[in-house]
């Protein structure tokens, strides 16, 4: 039985503008991606019990590297640059999307996605080209659905639910699974880090990208 890990650990440790500059293939990672407003700042440190761990802004899209996050020396967290923010330009954006389609279809220590949507407004343009890619890359994927403090529980159900047959409808269930989360309530933090565990823990001494289950 796998020792269980301790998220409260985590500590930055570099950015990186593209994947050349990214750290040694060494150990086994998982990367959190999202639209600038899903929340995924606050949900990496609501994870980690650490309020100053990934940058919150009031600007959306204020970060825009790859930031790395050691667990302990073989695993780490991956703050992967927001996407979905209007003061940039097209070209800036296009080469965001290159290099995140780079980081997932060649990092081969990269155990899974964590895919962050605004509850209220899932499954948008980025959502699915995101999904696209992973599944190209035979990369499992675990959605939060965030902010759900802000519906009702049997809405934020019903769109729980949604989703889940829009990815069997895509034929996607067996590589996705998905969960309802808010960080501002500290709801839905267990199941995130047993899908964490299951990512981080097995497979550490093999840096090959797992097919899905």
């Amino acid at each position: 039985m796998p020792s269980e890990i301790n998220f409260n650990k985590a500590t930055f440790t570099q950015s990186a503008p593209s994947i050349r500059e990214c750290p040694p293939e060494e150990g086994v990672e998982v990367a959190f991606a999202g639209r600038s407003n899903a929340g995924k700042s606050s949900a990496i440190n609501a994870l980690t019990n650490n309020g100053k761990l990934a940058r919150t802004s009031k600007t959306p899209g204020r970060t825009q590297l790859i930031n790395f996050f050691d667990i302990s020396t073989t695993q780490r967290l991956v703050d992967l640059p927001g996407y979905g923010y209007a003061k940039v330009s097209r070209e800036m954006k296009e080469q965001w999307q290159r290099h995140l389609s780079e980081y997932l279809r060649t990092r081969k220590c990269l155990q899974g996605l964590v895919l962050l949507m605004d509850i209220r407004h899932p499954l948008q343009e980025f959502d699915t080209t995101m999904l696209n890619w992973a599944a190209e890359a035979s990369m499992p994927v675990h959605i939060l659905l965030t902010k759900a403090d802000k519906l009702s529980r049997g809405n934020a159900g019903s769109v729980l639910l949604e989703v889940k047959k829009e990815m069997k409808n895509a034929g996607l269930n067996d590589l996705v699974s998905v969960q309802t989360f808010s960080a501002l309530k500290n709801t839905g933090i267990d199941l995130l880090k047993i899908k964490l565990q299951e990512w981080l823990e097995p497979s550490v001494k093999d840096n090959s990208v797992p097919k899905a289950e």
